[in-house]
């Protein structure tokens, strides 16, 4: 099952330094690399792999494995080190890729975005574990992605029906039925919330492969169009949660399939609401550049149609990945209108869709206060930038602590405090509330959540490992929260 036909001793082959450097660096053995592959083989049905120690001493010796080794190593490592790490970032030949199944480059036309869905909701259910689907799924980032995001705001040509045309028949659906699908989303949205990606995932890529279903018979146009708007904030879901258990490349083509649909539905707002949670998967990845060059596109199209709470949300995420840029006076007017903008909110009596409604004020406390904290670790650990997020992460902890519904965000925001606090040199209280998040995240299934935990601790650790209440609560989270999460 070798490498590229020549011999792994032969004259001319030469260590492989780029693989060497990540693989050193991970911290793995070669046994455990060999047995990550062949399990993630298995889950995508390659189970003619059978990889050992001997074999990854040939891949770091130089020998090029055949596909689809070469993308299932891209993904194990871009998972343990959270950020992208390309095929060619480890010294591999990619193989060609199918775009049906991998690529962000997609037609922006209805029928084709409808099968799409269809053909990638049915391999998810079928083949997801780990959110390798078929043989062929990569990340895009920078002018891959970019690029054919641009072309969502181009108009559709006029003429040109956005779904199925319309048969002899009359509509299936009655209105009771879609106002029942549209409502199904929405709770959806509050399990997810509730507990994390982790419980619900399944259900809603089912439902939305059942909404796709209906798209593919001929339905009247102003059905179609309800159906696209469900499937796009469908897709949507499906890819925050597939992010929030840690299936970056599947989550990143649910937002690309919404964003499509959400063209199709002519919904501008739904559309810039999924380009800005892609752009907080590029933020996670380590790519403030895409994620704020979405934004931007974000703002852009939807500048006449976003009621106040959603700009008020995508200057949030400016704010982000001005942070992560490092750029603070840039990061603090976009702060700053974040916070006018939501001053706006329900001024102007306009009803809001289910999909804004999480970004309260607890949730404009959460995102300012952490571009702040991302500043202050950008800054050099600047205590300025820490004192900044203090107060709001404050808030943020006291109004979600309230709040029984977004319990994951009551996590991420008690560990978002403790990080403040290791900023600010104060281990012993990091320890308390990390304590507190361990709490929470035994009862929301977010692998996001175990793995800031873990950050959070093993940066205390590191820093304050004289300090007694750091090494005794580091001991404990090893017992509470074992690295064996398994994704849904």
């Amino acid at each position: 099952m070798g490498g590229s036909g020549a011999d792994g001793t032969s004259a001319g082959k030469r260590p492989n330094e780029q693989l060497g450097s990540w693989f050193v660096r991970s911290g793995w053995s070669k046994g455990e690399l060999a047995r990550q592959v062949n399990r993630r083989a298995r889950q995508m049905g390659a189970h003619h792999i059978s990889t050992d120690t001997s074999r990854v001493r040939r891949w770091l010796d130089g020998e090029q494995p055949r596909e689809p080794i070469p993308r299932i190593l891209s993904e194990l490592f871009s998972e343990r080190f959270g950020s992208v790490v390309a095929v060619e970032d480890l010294g591999l030949r990619a193989g060609h890729q199918s775009p049906s199944v991998s690529g962000v480059d997609l037609p922006w036309a209805g029928p084709q975005t409808v099968s799409l869905l269809s053909e990638f909701s049915r391999s998810d259910l079928m083949l997801a574990r780990r959110g390798f689907l078929g043989t062929s799924l990569a990340l895009a980032a920078g002018p891959a992605l970019i690029e054919p995001m641009q072309r969502w705001l181009v108009p559709t040509p006029p003429g040109e029906s956005p779904a199925p045309a319309p048969g002899s028949r009359p509509a299936r659906l009655s209105q009771p039925e879609l106002d029942l699908l549209e409502s199904t989303t929405a709770m959806f949205r509050t399990w997810d919330a509730q507990c994390g990606g982790g419980l619900r995932r399944k259900a809603v890529v089912g439902q939305l492969h059942e909404v796709t279903d209906l798209l593919q018979e001929p339905q009247p146009p102003a059905t179609a169009k309800r159906l696209f708007k469900c499937a796009a904030e469908l897709a949507e879901l499906a890819g925050w949660m597939s992010y929030d258990v840690g299936l970056q490349p599947t989550a990143q083509k649910y937002f690309v399939l919404g964003l499509h649909a959400a063209k199709e539905a002519g919904e501008k707002s739904l559309g810039s609401y999924i380009l800005s949670s892609m752009s907080r998967q590029m933020i996670h990845l380590g790519r403030p550049d895409d994620a704020l060059e979405l934004i931007h596109l974000a703002q852009y199209g939807s500048r006449d149609c976003a009621t106040a709470r959603t700009q008020a949300m995508l200057y949030a995420m400016e704010a982000r990945a001005y942070a992560n840029m490092g750029q603070p006076s840039k990061t603090k007017r976009a702060v700053r209108m974040a916070e006018d903008t939501f001053s706006d909110v329900g001024l102007d009596g306009e009803p809001e869709p289910d999909w804004i409604r999480f970004f309260s004020e607890a949730e404009l406390n959460a995102e300012n206060a952490h571009s702040y904290r991302d500043l202050a670790y950008v800054a050099g650990r600047s205590p300025t930038y820490a004192s900044l997020a203090e107060p709001l992460m404050e808030r943020a902890v006291q109004l979600f602590g309230e709040d029984k519904v977004h319990q994951r965000s009551y996590a991420l925001n008690l560990i978002g405090m403790a990080t403040v606090h290791l900023l600010k040199r104060e281990p012993e209280q990091a320890t308390t509330l990390a304590g507190k998040a361990l709490g929470t995240a035994k009862s929301v299934r977010s692998e996001r959540v175990n793995t800031r935990l873990r950050k959070t601790v093993d940066t205390a650790a590191r820093d304050f490992g004289d300090v007694p209440e750091v090494v005794q609560f580091t001991d404990y989270l090893t017992t509470q929260l074992p690295e064996t999460a398994e994704a849904v």
